[in-house]
């Protein structure tokens, strides 16, 4: 990928409550930062030490090394060891103490800017299905700095592997920022083709192409105060991309077919499943675009990873299958006063899965093994094969088999949610098959076959 442009330096953006402010760094040199007066940048909070680290510059790489802080350095997750030097990479989360740092290029700030005065008052949550579980200490983590960095109004790009929650961090950000109160729409790049998300980005005016019988507000002028969440932003054309940039760069949009610009206000948190790097360097997407949606990154980790939070999840799962009409295929269990428990051998398989699909996967499986319970306790039978396999001599001694639930068949029940899942992947992926298999878990020749059998028509390509 292309290097920032070295020749205007760099930045360190010391990122607070009520936006962030801009230090310039030399081309090349090593500057302290710390709480003493002695520190080039200076940071007068307790958690910072009177040296707490210096950013080395010049080489390859910007890097830091922890001056043996009291409360330390970590890069992304990582906790540095003291007088270890490390590369940082521009828009890199850095934390000194309990203080967030970025570098970045002066170039950008304009397009990032500063958030207005953040309001203090609590808001619930507006992210889809309620509250973030949030158990793992390394989410624990993000979210604190999340609430760190949200009011910065600095734009934010996800990084994770698919299905790891990024849109529901994406919402947090939003709650958390001075445009809560304003709007946070969201758009799947990777669920329409280009000539719909050009439109459905930018907006277009009456007679634009055939179809467009009126004019559409595009989601960016539909956002106006809020949040614009770009999810899997690597899946954009190119075209699409050059277009974005200059929305970003001026804060402007041109309708399809339109004649006049209009200005926008709104924060941009994009997300994607790619390294982006690698894609800039094949030419996949835009170095400069790149840089403008990467004012701080932010990695989630994968839900093998976050196993405190595997059976929390699986709960809200089993709850919400039972809100959404499941319970009325295993004999009314929605009107239960609780929901059906997890059998301790059944806890086990799922916090031993690899969950490549991670979140996503897991209410996939949690939602089946609901139905199949027939609203009683959730037995290691009813997990999907993959799961329940390699079963531990613990796990296999448990019972495995239960009633078969009142009413229904089995086998009625299993297709009628499997039937609402498919249903619901296509809306939500704008038709894509591909995609929509993806999302479920299944192979794209079995979701093919599954269409057929329900009866569900085959969407046309765009």
């Amino acid at each position: 990928m292309q290097e920032p442009d070295r020749d205007q330096g760099l930045c360190l953006l010391v990122v607070g409550p009520g936006g962030w402010v801009a230090h310039t760094l030399p081309k090349a040199g090593v500057v302290v930062v710390g709480r003493g007066s002695d520190a080039q940048i200076r940071i007068d909070e307790a958690s910072i030490s009177r040296r707490h680290a210096e950013f080395v510059m010049g080489g390859k790489n910007p890097a830091v090394r922890d001056l043996e802080s009291a409360n330390g350095v970590r890069v992304g997750q990582h906790l540095l060891g003291p007088n270890t030097l490390t590369p940082v990479e521009v828009g890199q989360v850095v934390e000194l103490g309990s203080v967030v740092v970025v570098l970045h290029q002066p170039s950008m700030l304009p397009a990032l800017g500063a958030a207005p005065p953040a309001n203090s008052e609590e808001r619930p949550s507006l992210a889809p299905g309620g509250p973030p579980v949030i158990r793992d200490a390394a989410m624990k983590r993000l979210y604190a700095m999340v609430e760190r960095i949200a009011p910065s109004g600095l734009s934010v790009l996800l990084l994770g592997e698919t299905g790891v929650g990024k849109e529901v961090l994406a919402h947090a950000i939003h709650d958390a920022s001075a445009r809560n109160e304003g709007p946070c729409l969201a758009l799947n790049c990777a669920a329409l083709s280009e000539n719909l998300v050009e439109s459905e980005l930018f907006g277009h005016v009456k007679g634009a192409f055939t179809g467009a019988v009126k004019d559409k507000t595009g989601l960016l002028e539909a956002a106006a105060g809020g949040t614009v969440f770009l999810d899997e932003i690597g899946e954009l054309a190119p075209s699409i991309q050059a277009k974005l940039l200059r929305v970003l760069e001026e804060r402007k949009v041109m309708r399809v077919g339109g004649l006049e610009p209009r200005a926008i206000d709104v924060r941009f948190v994009a997300a994607t499943n790619r390294d982006l790097k690698a894609e800039c360097d094949a030419g996949r997407f835009r170095t400069d675009l790149f840089f403008r949606i990467n004012g701080i990154s932010l990695d989630i980790p994968p839900l093998r990873d976050r196993k405190s939070e595997i059976a929390p999840l699986a709960q809200r799962f089993i709850a919400r299958a039972l809100a959404a009409g499941a319970g009325a295929a295993v004999g009314g269990a929605a009107q239960r006063a609780s929901a059906p428990e997890l059998a301790p051998g059944t806890t086990a398989l799922l916090e031993a899965y690899a969950w490549p699909g991670n979140v996503r996967e897991l209410r996939n499986a949690v939602e089946r093994a609901t139905v199949l319970a027939g609203g009683g306790v959730i037995l290691p039978d009813h997990l999907p094969t993959e799961i329940s396999l390699p079963a531990s001599k613990a796990v296999a001694d448990a019972p495995v088999s239960a009633d078969a639930p009142a009413g229904q068949t089995l086998q009625e029940e299993l297709e009628a949610l499997e039937r609402r899942r498919i249903r619901e992947a296509l809306d939500e992926c704008g038709g894509n098959q591909t995609k929509a298999a993806e999302m479920l878990g299944m192979p794209r020749r079995t979701f093919i076959k599954r269409l057929d059998a329900y009866g569900i028509v085959r969407p046309r390509k765009k």
